[in-house]
């Protein structure tokens, strides 16, 4: 009783399948189109603004570092922006700082890259599923016809049955590409962030310097952070 029930649902065919890994396909181009332009709009020159930022925090400047990272579309800048508000605590204020806005960003790093990553994982395997449906379609059309036209509507159907599996593969292969550029990128940004990062909490370290005795070790100070940005 059951088999027979199975039976029938496998006899539907293969077709719902192949719609199925189209309307797949659909979302996944649609997440990679949809991460691809939220990188885009929030790409900047990182050594650059390394290069800026450190200028600012050579004189101790942090309102000048502030806007230097205000002016820029990028993570990295928007992690250290948050953070820098913290200053008045000191290095360690503002490195947990970073850490926290940096863990808030995750969920916004992530978004629909765990969708890619589901359908690179999973569409093959639903591809397998549609062939496996028309490989059982097409026996049950040799069992229940005669035998020469019977052997044609098995050959066709067990060839429509394997377009399912091509299907899923080619839904999955640019799926997992996007998860993994994805997660590369995700790293990258984790990793300018930390850098940046540090270069701010180095700066905080500085005793401050006052007068006109001191310009010259301040202007010796950018110097050296400037050489350590570069």
């Amino acid at each position: 009783m059951l088999v027979d029930r199975l039976l029938k649902v496998a006899l539907a065919g293969s077709t719902w399948v192949l719609w199925l890994l189209l309307a797949l396909s659909v979302v996944s181009l649609t997440a990679m189109l949809e991460r691809w332009l939220f990188f885009r709009r929030h790409s900047d020159d990182i050594p650059a603004l390394r290069t800026r930022l450190a200028r600012a925090l050579a004189i101790r400047d942090v309102a000048a570092a502030k806007k230097v990272l205000d002016a820029s579309p990028s993570i990295e800048a928007r992690v250290l922006s948050a953070a820098l508000a913290w200053e008045d605590g000191g290095p360690a204020a503002v490195q947990d700082a970073v850490e926290s806005e940096l863990g808030a960003m995750r969920k916004e790093l992530d978004r629909g890259t765990n969708l890619l990553g589901t359908l690179g994982t999973n569409a093959p395997f639903v591809g397998l599923f549609g062939t496996v449906l028309g490989v059982i379609e097409a026996f049950h059309q040799l069992s229940a016809g005669a035998a020469k036209a019977a052997m044609g509507n098995v050959m066709s159907g067990i060839a429509e049955a394997l377009v399912a599996t091509g299907v899923g593969l080619f839904v999955a292969l640019p799926a997992v590409v996007a998860y993994n550029v994805a997660q590369k990128r995700i790293a990258g940004i984790e990793s300018d962030t930390l850098a940046l990062a540090k270069l701010l909490t180095a700066a905080l370290r500085m005793p401050a310097r006052e007068g006109a005795s001191d310009r010259g070790a301040g202007e010796s100070g950018s110097s050296r952070i400037e050489e350590a940005a570069e």
